[in-house]
């Protein structure tokens, strides 16, 4: 048994992922996919979005919210786009599934656009973006929000979800530039991390019915989240509702489920997943050339007194995600604890090996 304040070893956690999942039916091919997916989300930092969420899943399988083994097909398509039916099934086999299908429709067609409906949450959009800079191409992917936690600007019925959205883009080296941010100021899974931490949150992250700042995460029903740049950040909520909701005949508005208080129900979640290969515009290998010129002036532009030096999205990215597939994923007594006692709730094995 590892101990919580020591890194857990990569294949280690990734197998209990499987344990986990096959424990509630999910098939031995489909389990590997999805584990693997959550390990990654880990190792490239996303920890609000990755192994902690498996007790989400689990109770989803477990109570019907979620088809254990799902049949995901492709409902309609064209040259250049396509919808993918999940099936209900775990949300991350329905976005690779169609990060796979965008990517090869932009290699034909110079760009792909596949939308899903009928799927779940799929951990972070980065999983879902980072294959098309690894090919030379731009990648964008969007998702409507698993719970309402955002009214309309101005209101206060929650309609909205933290609607996220995520772009990359190559530039010739091993940290392509990948940007993955919620429409909201936080994201909640930030706030629940926080809260399992038994730490405050930041002022400006929610606020109360009175409109005052809440920092409590354990009040989190009591508020709501913030969009980032007011009424910008609801405008860029309802944009990504459309785009990864209506267009995909999947959940927006009233019609989302909140994937965590409610286990029984299907959620309907939309996404989509976009591929666009830059020699479709002639750029060819030029764009992550004239991408790296560009993003090496802003790197050398002296910080403001008392600021670190200027970073891109996913700057330092490939370093720290190698180095934790060496030494393992330091996981925290908390999170460490809670799957424990999913292993003993659920009857799996609850074995995790310790890291170098």
């Amino acid at each position: 048994m590892s101990d919580p304040d020591k890194p857990v070893s990569v294949a280690s956690l990734q197998a209990f992922i499987h344990r986990a999942l096959t424990s509630q039916g999910v098939p031995e091919a489909d389990a590997s996919k999805v584990s693997s997916l959550m390990v990654e989300a880990d190792i490239f930092g996303h920890d609000t979005h990755g192994v902690f969420r498996l007790r989400q899943y689990l109770a989803r399988l477990r109570d019907g919210g979620c088809n254990a083994q799902p049949n995901i097909v492709v409902a309609h398509e064209t040259v250049a786009t396509a919808l993918i039916d999940g099936d209900n099934g775990l949300g991350h086999l329905a976005m690779n599934q169609a990060c796979e299908l965008a990517i090869e429709k932009a290699r034909s067609a110079g760009i792909g656009w596949v939308g899903v409906r009928r799927g779940n949450h799929a951990g972070p959009l980065a999983l879902y973006v980072r294959p098309q800079a690894n090919a030379g191409m731009i990648g964008m992917a969007a998702a409507v929000g698993s719970a309402n936690h955002v009214p309309p600007f101005g209101g206060t019925d929650l309609l909205l979800g933290t609607n996220p959205v995520a772009i990359s883009a190559p530039n010739g080296s091993d940290d392509p530039f990948v940007l993955d941010m919620a429409s909201t100021v936080a994201a909640m899974g930030k706030i629940k991390t926080l809260a399992q931490r038994g730490e405050a949150m930041p002022e400006g992250w929610m606020v109360g019915r009175d409109g005052e700042p809440l920092t409590d995460p354990n009040r989190k029903s009591e508020g709501f989240l913030l969009p980032i740049g007011g009424p910008k950040g609801f405008g860029l909520s309802v944009a990504i509702g459309l785009l990864a909701g209506v267009a995909n005949g999947a959940a927006f508005g009233s019609n989302v489920v909140d994937f965590t208080a409610d286990t029984s129900s299907e959620t309907n979640t939309g996404q989509f997943v976009m591929a666009l290969d830059p020699a479709a515009f002639g750029m060819g290998e030029d764009f992550a050339q004239t991408a790296a010129q560009a993003f090496d002036e802003m790197r050398a532009s002296p910080p403001l007194p008392g600021h670190a030096p200027v970073r891109l999205p996913g700057d330092g990215k490939h370093e720290v995600a190698e180095q934790r597939r060496r030494n393992g994923l330091l996981l925290g007594p908390a999170l460490h604890q809670d799957l424990l006692a999913l292993a003993e709730l659920h009857g799996f094995d609850a074995t995790l090996e310790p890291g170098i």
